[in-house]
């Protein structure tokens, strides 16, 4: 197992596969574990990193998560890639990773080479929003299936990352914090959107969101008529197959 050292803390990472190198940033709750069940769909095409963010997974354990959790986790990326030390890197973010995904290619430019960003709510966090993570959480500890995941991502202080994530997810909609280091238009790498028209855990309006976010960065978008939350998983194949070529061809922008 890898690790490298942010403030004074161990971030695990992992390496898998040969070619352009693209960093997977798993969502809220999660781990790097929710991408080994596709991992067979990029590494015959790219060199496949993994990371656990602080507090999750294999990685150190914080006391609390801070509200502006997702420009962290971006903060976090960015030491990644400078370890790596390997030039630009493609980011795959998924849900809550999408805006880590997302505050890093605005953050580095120089380090990001392109950015998928999967299942998640956008430029603003959806309507009534923490009311409804409040609710989705409480049942979610209540259900057997989710919690599995949850451990099969954290181990046994699952519940506690789980309440920690929530508190400060809370936080950040109830204080209406920035999701992004800086306005979305001033992305200055390719970004290609992803989702499910059906997955309820995004907000309902997501592809009005996405041809807005579009139509200020000139991002790709790729909606799916089926599969829930997130795409990336529930439509793998044919998410893979996207996320490739975008990978793969040409952009101006790269110019």
């Amino acid at each position: 197992m890898s690790y490298f050292v942010y403030q004074a803390k161990r971030i695990y990472y992992s390496e898998a596969g040969k070619g352009n190198p693209i960093v997977f940033l798993h969502g809220n709750t999660a781990s790097s574990r929710m991408f080994e069940p596709i991992l067979s769909l990029y590494e015959e095409h790219f060199k496949v990193i993994l990371v656990d963010f602080l507090g999750h997974g294999r990685s150190d354990r914080l006391t609390e998560f801070p509200a502006d959790l997702w420009q962290e986790e971006a903060r976090q990326t960015i030491a990644l890639l400078e370890h790596l030390n390997c030039g630009k890197v493609s980011l795959v973010g998924s849900s809550g990773g999408a805006w880590a995904a997302v505050n890093a290619g605005l953050l580095r430019p120089d380090l990001v080479e392109k950015v998928v960003a999967d299942s998640f709510d956008g430029r603003t966090l959806g309507e009534d929003f923490a009311r409804k993570l409040i609710n989705e959480r409480a049942g979610a500890k209540q259900d057997e299936q989710a919690v599995w995941f949850y451990q099969w991502c954290q181990g046994e202080d699952w519940e506690r990352i789980v309440d920690m994530d929530t508190k400060a997810l809370v936080q950040c909609a109830e204080e209406n914090l920035p999701l992004f280091l800086k306005p979305m238009s001033e992305l200055k790498v390719p970004l290609l959107l992803m989702g499910s028209v059906g997955d309820e855990m995004v907000r309902p309006d997501i592809l009005s969101e996405y041809e807005a976010i579009s139509g200020k960065t000139g991002a790709e978008i790729c909606m799916f008529s089926g599969g829930g939350h997130p795409a990336i998983l529930s439509n793998a194949e044919q998410a893979a197959k996207a996320i490739r070529k975008f990978l793969n061809q040409n952009d101006a922008k790269n110019d």
